[in-house]
């Protein structure tokens, strides 16, 4: 990706290009609201990975299927006196 991003430089140095048209041709260099995007891309990709690490959390805390566990609890045991 960074070889893609070196390549486009070189070509737009070749063609005579500022550094400002070079950046232009960036992810969201074209828009109209390039700032707010590159929020929203970060912001996307956090709630991304905040929401893996709670999906493996929860994945965590379930019995896997097919074992064994009882989910009797010692409470139940002082119920039966």
């Amino acid at each position: 990706m960074f070889k893609d991003f070196f390549q486009l430089y070189q070509i737009g140095k070749d063609l005579g290009l500022t550094k400002k048209e070079i950046k232009d041709f960036s992810l969201f260099g074209n828009t109209k609201h390039p700032f707010l995007y590159s929020i929203l891309l970060v912001l996307s990709i956090i709630a991304i990975g905040i929401s893996i690490i709670l999906g493996i959390y929860i994945e965590r805390s379930t019995y896997a299927s097919g074992s064994y566990y009882s989910t009797v609890k010692k409470n139940d045991f002082k119920l039966r006196k």
